[in-house]
């Protein structure tokens, strides 16, 4: 992993869109830093679109639709779930300045949330970053088993239908690689980025208030 340098003056949402456009992504060390520093992988996390892989037992839950899913209807929950230490998380990187980032960019329709409800209840999700053809997953949390999994099944769904290319996941995890997370080597994902780029994908295909049904995640899963 490549840390560039360290973000000494304040950045905007279009400063950060041009530099996910490049290939970097800031982080901060925790949460009680105030400082952000430019990331860039030497091994980029990537869930190929094509290839994503939903286990059995997944695949059931998804389709009970046990989880209502609801699309940018709470960023500042969403975001405050993926800030709370979890088991095996006692940190986060999430600090104010990437609260304040990420929420302007949600603001002007480039970052997005797919959250999990139940009862009437946010119990998981996740929140990522729009550009072109490319998504870029940022955090995600979850208080009921399988919640942050089935958003991740709806994400992919989504993506899919609305003529994504790429969704980059950053890192590699256990947790991510049984969906079909790879790593790419730093000059094979640039390659994935600018044909993604070039691409106009449409996180609405699908209208935030409609309500898609985890079959209808299954079925567009189903037909690439």
């Amino acid at each position: 992993m490549t840390r560039i340098n360290d973000v000494l003056v304040d950045i905007t949402p279009e400063v950060l869109l041009k530099a996910y456009a490049c290939g970097i992504f800031p982080m901060a060390e925790s949460a009680s830093d105030p400082g952000l520093y430019w990331i860039e992988p030497d091994r980029r996390g990537v869930i190929p679109l094509g290839s994503f892989h939903v286990p059995d037992r997944l695949a059931r839950t998804v389709r009970s639709d046990r989880f209502e899913i609801r699309i940018d209807h709470n960023f500042e929950a969403v975001i405050d779930g993926c800030a709370k230490p979890a088991p095996g998380r006692r940190k986060t990187w999430i600090n104010k300045r990437i609260r304040r980032l990420y929420t302007d960019l949600f603001a002007i329709g480039h970052c997005h949330t797919v959250e999990a409800w139940q009862d009437d209840k946010l119990v998981g999700g996740l929140y990522g970053v729009r550009l072109g053809g490319a998504f870029f997953g940022e955090s995600m949390f979850h208080t009921e088993t399988d919640a942050s999994k089935v958003a991740l099944v709806h994400l992919a769904a989504r993506l899919i239908k609305g003529g994504f290319t790429l969704l980059d996941t950053q890192f590699v995890t256990e947790h991510l690689r049984s969906f079909g997370a790879v790593d790419v080597p730093r000059r094979a994902y640039h390659k994935l980025l600018e044909e993604a780029l070039a691409a106009s994908g449409d996180f609405h295909i699908w209208p935030k208030d409609r309500l898609v049904t985890g079959s209808e995640a299954m079925e567009t899963l189903a037909k690439r």
